[in-house]
């Protein structure tokens, strides 16, 4: 496992065909400063302890992993979950914020900018800037906002600054677009914290890194739980933040089937759905090479997912690789298979999961039916609180 960490991403950030910095020379000397800080603080005596410290008392960590019993009678088969959903600010995200918005404290940065798509990342970072007394500006699609009312409001309330985006498809993919402008704008006194395991050299590696926290836990959870390894690991991916967080624990593990979902939206038609890897061809958007949902001129084709936080054109470039050595195998969901998981969860288990999360959750169901011999570890990546007002608007009570 030790060998792979440092073996991927290479120097200049490649995962094989994939990743990169393919930015302009000015913005390419603040992320070789940034690359630069993060190999040498983030592996410092005190960073490590003042992180380990967050991560204990203000995060909550470790997260549980947990049985869930009345799904696993349901479904024939034995389900396990990643209590994400438990981490401080509701979701996953937190994992990385605080590392990076620590890194911005040592690096002496006044402020912090981001994209967000379901507003879970927004929120995290907001989070984050509060408690390290930074600045926080996050731009979010007008389509997001008005999906995602209650983390705008969050997010506003820890003290963010929301810029609505109103070009494009108003999504996340705009949002990224938009963020990223306004970081060129001063990049000496801001640190662009991305969302995902995407964009230029070093933003997949560091949030991989900080999010490796949850696989890290879950191995030795699940191993404690049940005396063995689980056979399949499923996490939903859009960008794949969480996927690479609990997928980097297992990835030596040749008998741990591994599996990434995408969203199929309302179909495979292009422009319903984002199931990148799925549809995707090798391409680049926002500084680096990845699978990318694309047209004839290679330009980043319409995405939709119900998803705020998968819907997304590209994914991140480990995630393209990992496919190509075939170590994880890339699936899909569509939005009415996810409601269902999203309210059969909330109904079996009284546990309400983000409409990302109920992609990873549908298809664990499907593999809990097909052989209930095997045992499934689901990243229940989010909670579900920021989607309820939507679902009931769109589908009713069930």
């Amino acid at each position: 496992m030790g060998d792979y960490f440092k073996s991927f991403p290479d120097a200049s950030g490649n995962y094989g065909d994939f990743g990169g910095s393919f930015i302009p020379p000015d913005l390419q000397r603040e992320m070789d400063k940034i690359t630069d800080a993060y190999y040498s603080i983030s592996k410092s005596h005190e960073f490590i302890s003042e992180l380990r410290g967050i991560r204990k008392h203000f995060q909550g960590r470790p997260t549980p992993v947990y049985f869930a019993k009345t799904l696993s009678d349901e479904c024939g088969g034995r389900i396990y979950l990643k209590r994400e959903d438990l981490n401080h600010t509701g979701a996953h995200k937190l994992n990385h914020c605080m590392g990076e918005a620590l890194l911005a404290k040592y690096l002496g940065k006044k402020k912090l900018i981001a994209e967000t798509g379901a507003g879970q990342h927004g929120v995290a970072l907001a989070t984050a800037a509060a408690y390290f007394g930074l600045e926080c500006e996050i731009h979010m699609g007008e389509v997001d906002i008005a999906k995602e009312a209650p983390n705008v409001t969050r997010m506003r309330i820890l003290g963010a600054k929301v810029v609505p985006v109103s070009f494009g498809l108003k999504t996340l993919k705009e949002a990224v677009d938009s963020a990223f402008a306004a970081y060129l704008q001063d990049p000496v006194n801001s640190i662009y914290c991305i969302g995902s395991v995407v964009g230029p050299h070093p933003f997949p590696m560091m949030v991989r890194d900080f999010q490796r926290v949850v696989g890290i836990e879950a191995r030795e959870q699940f191993f404690e739980m049940t005396g063995e390894h689980p056979d399949d690991v499923v996490a939903c991916v859009g960008g794949g933040s969480n996927a690479m967080g609990i997928f980097s624990a297992y990835l030596d593990d040749e008998a741990v089937r591994l599996y990434g979902v995408e969203p199929m939206g309302r179909g495979p038609k292009t422009g319903d759905n984002a199931a990148t890897i799925t549809y995707g061809k090798p391409g680049m958007i926002h500084g680096f090479k990845c699978y990318l949902l694309q047209d004839d001129k290679g330009e980043p084709s319409p995405v939709y997912s119900i998803a705020s936080g998968l819907d997304y054109p590209g994914v991140g470039p480990e995630h393209s690789m990992l496919h190509d050595l075939g170590k994880v195998r890339y699936v899909s969901v569509g939005d009415d298979e996810c409601v269902d998981a999203f309210y059969e969860l909330s109904r079996k288990e009284g546990i309400i999961p983000a409409l990302e999360s109920a992609h990873a959750v549908a298809y664990a169901k499907r593999l809990a039916k097909e052989d209930p011999r095997r045992s499934i570890l689901v990243n229940l990546s989010g909670r579900g609180d920021k989607d309820i007002d939507f679902v009931i608007a769109k589908y009713g009570y069930r």
